[in-house]
């Protein structure tokens, strides 16, 4: 039965789905598109609003900061925002110096990877960018790779296997483009799944609906999900049996297998996110501290979250 399901959906995917495409809403796009421009414009308020969320402890005599906490947040998303290494930004800041008011060595930009005030900070305006835009329900993931050193960045092999890469598995919202919750792991992409799922559930995020790729079509992945949720995930072709897990998957592919392949495409918009991202932050990750490459790539997921643009077809 799994297996004569999974032939129809093909054919459907070869001979339905491209007749089917709708002219995309350029004229919403460039609407929400200011909506971009003005998040960039209220970024410094944004902070400002996630700082003041935190009660900051007096630093003892001789440990005050440089800057303060608002500051080195702007200064760490600008070292992002700029994708270059720690000397670079260290040069250009001596051009923005009127912007922060002092300059600092590429030793302090390191060292705000692993500031905790920072990132307290940013975990704050990750909350905030989500509250304002609105969290619906429908998500889509995937994984991606990011390398650890140039050479294995420039390679023209896509595969991202090995000690050389990071793993990272990103929720999206598939109404907003917004991405909700993240995990990292140096071992393996599943890792980093489990780790995404359960912030989701920490961050106590209702999920209605999830997309995911054939990867992930593994009964211990269904389990993780409650009862509840609907699923689009198609089993792999070499399936034998399919167990109680995927009863209500297959179910809701014989009900309406178009609608179902409709929503499983929905997947894409994880590798379209994924794509953009490398475009405009890099998918190089130039920390050597665990905890350090770790903030590198939860800022990408903030950063995206800030430009994203997400006009969903009719």
């Amino acid at each position: 039965m799994a297996k004569d399901m999974l032939d129809v959906l093909d054919e459907i995917r070869e001979n339905v789905l491209p007749e089917d495409e709708t002219s995309y809403p350029f004229a919403e796009w460039e609407r929400k598109r200011e909506k971009v421009k003005q998040r960039l414009r209220n970024l410094p308020v944004y902070v400002e609003q996630a700082a003041a969320m935190i009660k900051f402890s007096k630093p003892k005599v001789g440990q005050s900061k440089k800057l303060d906490v608002v500051k080195r947040t702007m200064l760490f998303l600008f070292a992002r925002l700029m994708n270059k290494s720690n000397r670079d930004v260290e040069d250009m800041l001596g051009m923005f110096e009127p912007l922060f008011g002092v300059t600092v060595s590429y030793k302090y930009i390191e060292r705000l990877y692993s500031d905790d005030e920072v990132k307290m900070v940013l975990h704050n305006l990750f909350i905030l960018l989500l509250r304002d835009e609105g969290v619906s329900g429908d998500f889509s993931g995937d994984g991606t790779g990011y390398s650890m050193t140039v050479a294995k960045h420039y390679r023209t092999s896509p595969k991202k296997k090995g000690k050389g890469y990071l793993y990272v598995f990103r929720v999206i919202d598939v109404d907003t483009g917004m991405y909700v919750a993240f995990g990292y792991s140096k071992k393996s992409e599943m890792k980093a799944f489990h780790k995404a799922m359960k912030l989701l559930a920490e961050w106590g995020i209702k999920i209605d609906s999830f997309s995911l790729d054939r990867f992930y079509s593994s009964r211990k992945v269904i389990r993780t999900f409650d009862k509840e949720v609907t699923l689009f995930l198609i089993p792999k072709k070499n399936i034998s049996t399919t167990g109680l897990e995927w009863k209500p998957i297959i179910t809701r592919m014989k009900e309406d297998p178009y609608l179902f392949l409709k929503n499983y495409t929905l997947r894409n918009l994880s590798e379209s996110g994924f794509s953009a991202d490398k475009r405009r932050f890099g998918g190089l990750i130039r920390q050597k501290r665990e905890d350090r490459r770790e903030m590198a790539l939860f800022s990408i997921a903030l950063l995206h979250n800030v430009f994203t643009v997400r006009v969903r077809p009719g």
